[in-house]
């Protein structure tokens, strides 16, 4: 009989967080899968437990999938998590929880802390209905891409952003956007747990200036009802040379204007090419 994978949410700052019923589990699973040994080796050292470390992340999550799936085919128990918060969210650990259900191998859930929910709760912006979008690529051009193809968003969007690329990520964000709310949180159940409130444009100024410390997660204010109105009556072939203009190729320009006003991409790509 197969053993069970054990997705196991970890503390996201403060390691009294961390629940009885994980307590449980990491001190009796046979093993536990760890996005980073040296970070998980920490927490476990806190309770005294001296489980089998073994490294689950990007690089190797094919090779370690595969290895780990036969240690539980034979009918042992791991433990699956992140550096912190809940593991496949954002998080190689979703090939492996896929991997367990493609194999008929149980898979348990042990919830504990989410930097995702926990920022939302904590930004004062609107809760009811948001959308999250992970990180947005190094890339310049990826990123712009994938913030346009959010203009039209009605739901309030949550963003995880490394300190690196904040800078740069405000610049973007404030440039498609325009002057929205913007909540940015880090540090998240620490000492210096910070909420600071502003909008696109003083953020993208601020941190222009100012070198960020820390994870970040952003909560930035849906479009309003009105300004949706107002797009969709925009434009499409004004629209799509605006996005042109921003560094988009032709055909991507074209896709994200016929969306945004209902054009066929067809006569819109047409339309830029002449």
């Amino acid at each position: 009989m197969a053993g069970t994978l054990y997705i196991v949410g970890t503390p996201i700052g403060n390691l009294s967080d961390l629940s009885p019923r994980a307590l449980e589990i990491l001190s009796t699973c046979d093993f536990i899968a760890a996005e980073d040994t040296r970070v998980t080796r920490k927490l476990l050292t806190r309770f005294d437990f001296k489980n089998e470390l073994v490294p689950y992340h990007e690089h190797n999550r094919k090779q370690a999938g595969e290895q780990i799936s036969q240690r539980l085919l034979a009918g042992e128990s791991c433990a699956l998590v992140t550096d912190a918060g809940m593991p496949a969210i954002s998080d190689p650990g979703e090939d492996l929880v896929n991997l367990c259900h493609e194999n008929g191998i149980p898979v348990a859930s042990v919830p504990g802390p989410s930097a995702v929910v926990t920022a939302l709760a904590l930004s004062g912006l609107h809760t009811s209905r948001f959308t999250f979008e992970g990180f947005l690529s190094v890339s310049k051009k990826s990123r712009r891409e994938h913030l346009t193809s959010l203009l039209n968003e009605t739901r309030t969007m949550v963003f995880y952003e490394a300190p690196h690329k904040l800078p740069a990520t405000l610049r973007d964000m404030y440039e498609t956007f325009g002057d929205r709310r913007i909540a940015l949180v880090k540090e998240i159940t620490k000492i210096h747990e910070t909420v600071e409130r502003t909008t696109l444009k003083e953020a993208a100024e601020k941190y222009s200036l100012v070198s960020p410390k820390g994870e970040y997660v952003l909560i930035i204010d849906a479009k309003p009802q009105a300004d949706n109105e107002e797009q969709e009556s925009e434009d499409p072939i004004a629209l799509a040379k605006s996005l042109l203009e921003k560094g988009m190729s032709a055909s991507e320009a074209a896709k994200q204007a016929a969306k945004l006003t209902g054009m066929k991409k067809g006569d819109i790509y047409k339309a830029l090419l002449h």
